[in-house]
Parts: structure tokens; C-alpha cells; sequence
């Protein structure tokens, strides 16, 4: 005679239904966050170019443009600047309930004939739950729109604070010392160990909305020269790098602007702009 299936047993396969389940959720919702993120940045992307094309187009005898006016909301609009603009014209657009816009430059305006944008620039999104989950909206000077940073031309490169080399006379714990990075209120730890390949220390990285680029040339050999990489069209934040091991003070500071460079560490010897 065949046994059906007892109460016992069907609450078991139940309970453990229930538990994956819930173990399942968490990760799903952390997934459609994500995508949402991602999905809000390309629209972003898409809508920066609609407004070019509108002004290549002359479409009303105008120019458009993009106005990022809060956290949560972005317009397309025609007209010379937002505060001047032909209401009519305006399509408002809404980031995802999880999404926030910030650290992005308020108005991105296309000129007529050539399609280059007013000001360069950026504008960055996060999760709002989780603000290290990040993406970011390059817009050029030639008015090209796209979620990938732009190179520099071959001999372009300015010598200034955008990339420096500091040579360190203390020999660095490369097992257990970290690089300090401070942009504002937000502190990131790199730990040394974790980013060394071929015998020197490289990351690359975004720390609250700056890109930022740090390596080395030398690595206590028998001193470190270490290079910082901030691009002053992508950073508008202070920026304090130091190292963990080192207690006299921070290897350099910058101003948000990035035009000055203050160093407090003791160990630095020399620091020379590229």
C-alpha cells in the first residue's frame, strides 16, 4: 500500500522553501538595484544626446540642452540656458526610486552648427543604499556624451597637479600598510598588498564621485616614488592621500580646485608636477 505524504514532511519541504526564498531575495533585490543603476545612467547618456541632436537639427530654431536640477530629476529644455528656456519645450525625466544624482555640474547647454557643450563635465549616480556602487556620465567639450572617461590626445599633457610624482624615503610595511585616501567626509583604506603587481603598487578607482589614479615606479627600491594621477575636469573635491604607517602627515594635500598641493609627511624628499 503506497504511504502519502505527512503533515510533517510537507511543513519540512515547506520550511525549506521558505529559506531559500528568503536567502534568494536579498540578492535579487541587490540585482535589480544595480540594473536600475545602470539602466538610469545609459538613459541619461541617451537623453544628453537627444538634446544634441535636437541642436544639430535646429529643431525649432534652437539650441538644447540638460538640467540636473535635483537629486532625483533631469530636463530636457530648449533655450541659450535653463533660467532663459521655452517652457513648452520642456521633458522631464525621473532617476529610479534607488538612484541619486550627485557631484554633477548643474547645465549642459549644445551650441548650434558645431554641437559642442557649453561646459565639459560630469554627472554621477549612486544606489542610495549602498553610495560606493557608482556610475558616471562624462560629457566632452566637443559634445559627446558617454559612460566611458575620455583620453587625453597624444602630447596633450599639461604639466601641472593633474599628475605628480613624490619620492618617499621611508621604507613602506608593503604587507600591511595602506594608502589613505580622504576626499572630504569619505575615507577609503587601499591596502597595499592587494594592489601590487609586478613588484609596484597600482590602483585605479572612484572615491565619492573623483577618479583618481594611483601607482608607483619605484617601491622600496631603494626609496617609492609614488605618481597621483587627479584630472582636475573630473575631480572639484579636497583630496588628502597618506599612508598608514606614515605619522608626520599626509604624502599630499590638494584643494578642490586641485591647483594647490600641500605636502606634510617628512619622508617626502621631492615632488615634481608632469
Amino acid at each position: 500500500m503506497k504511504k502519502g505524504v505527512t503533515f510533517v514532511e510537507l511543513m519540512v519541504v515547506i520550511g525549506v522553501l521558505v529559506i531559500l526564498f528568503a536567502i534568494s531575495v536579498p540578492g535579487f533585490t541587490f540585482f535589480q538595484k544595480g540594473s536600475n543603476l545602470d539602466n538610469d545612467a545609459e538613459k541619461i547618456v541617451n537623453v544628453l544626446r537627444l538634446a544634441q541632436s535636437k541642436t544639430l537639427a535646429s529643431e525649432g530654431s534652437g539650441q538644447y540642452g540638460v538640467y540636473f536640477q535635483a537629486s532625483d530629476q533631469y530636463t530636457l529644455f530648449k533655450g541659450a540656458d535653463y533660467a532663459s528656456r521655452d517652457v513648452s519645450y520642456d521633458r522631464v525625466y525621473n532617476v529610479s526610486s534607488e538612484v541619486e544624482i550627485y557631484n554633477g555640474s548643474a547645465e549642459f547647454v549644445f551650441e548650434r552648427i558645431t554641437g559642442f557643450v557649453n561646459s565639459p563635465g560630469s554627472v554621477s549616480l549612486r544606489l542610495i543604499s549602498e553610495p560606493s556602487k557608482t556610475k558616471t556620465i562624462y560629457i566632452e567639450g566637443s559634445g559627446h556624451s558617454s559612460l566611458s572617461p575620455p583620453s587625453l590626445p597624444s602630447g596633450s599633457k599639461v604639466e601641472d597637479s593633474r599628475h605628480m610624482h613624490f619620492d618617499y624615503t621611508r621604507v613602506i610595511d608593503t604587507a600591511t600598510e595602506e594608502i589613505v585616501l580622504n576626499v572630504e567626509a569619505t575615507v577609503q583604506n587601499i591596502l597595499i598588498a592587494d594592489n601590487i603587481s609586478s613588484g609596484q603598487f597600482f590602483w585605479e578607482g572612484e572615491v565619492d564621485g573623483q577618479l583618481l589614479k594611483i601607482h608607483t615606479h619605484r617601491l622600496n627600491n631603494p626609496d617609492t616614488q609614488l605618481c597621483i594621477h587627479r584630472d582636475r575636469r573630473f575631480n572639484n573635491k579636497a583630496l588628502s592621500v597618506s599612508i598608514s604607517g606614515d605619522a608626520s602627515g599626509a604624502v599630499a594635500d590638494y584643494s578642490a580646485d586641485g591647483s594647490v598641493v600641500l605636502i606634510e609627511s617628512i619622508y617626502v624628499s621631492s615632488a615634481e608636477k608632469q
